[in-house]
């Protein structure tokens, strides 16, 4: 939008610089000049008001039942560097502190994203919640809790995440073209997450005839 400013501020010349000419029509001219003020008006208080705008965040939110004591799984997501082994899309996680640490992710189309984040609440067997610091690629929070099953019946366990996707909502159209919203993320991760803490271990296709690229 600012860059229409700026081409209506090249008519603005160019037709300011007619009125110079031997055989101008001032009374046209004037009149265009006119038109085009009044679209530059326009064109000014629509590229304000997009300025001022606010970015919108995006919430998601996706829970799995695991037949594990809250305190097991606690145990292993607290320790970050865990992760990877069921968030593929998680290259590292670098423990700073026993607060802070460092993450590197696979984002869309090859490129990678990179935060540092601090524990902002720690509740043990029950609660992690988080928050990136500033100068993060994707500035998020987020947080997973655990919460025991009726009857000693396992862990419902339940992320909730809120983050601004990297260029706005064209950000967030691209990711999911390829694959890496973090919605989707989310859900087939808690899925991988039981597999790992009742079996041992995630289910791969890698490897089988039938399986997908």
């Amino acid at each position: 939008m600012w860059g229409r400013v700026g081409g209506d501020a090249l008519d603005l010349a160019c037709l300011g610089a007619a009125l110079t000419s031997d055989d101008a029509r001032p009374d046209r001219i004037v009149a265009a000049m006119a038109a085009v003020a009044g679209v530059t008006a326009l064109d000014v208080l629509c590229s304000q008001q997009l300025s001022q705008r606010a970015p919108q965040s995006r919430h998601v939110e996706s829970s799995v039942a695991i037949n594990r004591a809250p305190a097991d799984l606690y145990r292993f997501w607290r320790d970050f560097q865990n992760l990877p082994r069921f968030m593929p899309h998680l290259r590292s996680v670098q423990v700073d502190t026993g607060q802070r640490s460092h993450w590197v992710a696979q984002g869309p189309a090859g490129t990678t994203v990179a935060w540092d984040a601090e524990i902002i609440d720690d509740r043990p067997d029950a609660l992690i919640a988080w928050r990136s610091l500033a100068g993060a690629d994707v500035d998020q929070a987020g947080s997973v809790r655990f919460e025991e099953a009726p009857g000693g019946r396992g862990t419902f366990v339940r992320v909730c995440m809120e983050y601004y996707p990297p260029g706005g909502a064209l950000g967030t159209v691209v990711a999911t073209l390829f694959g890496e919203e973090p919605g989707q993320h989310i859900q087939e991760d808690l899925r991988r997450f039981k597999q790992l803490m009742e079996t041992g271990e995630t289910a791969t296709t890698a490897g089988q005839p039938s399986a997908r690229p």
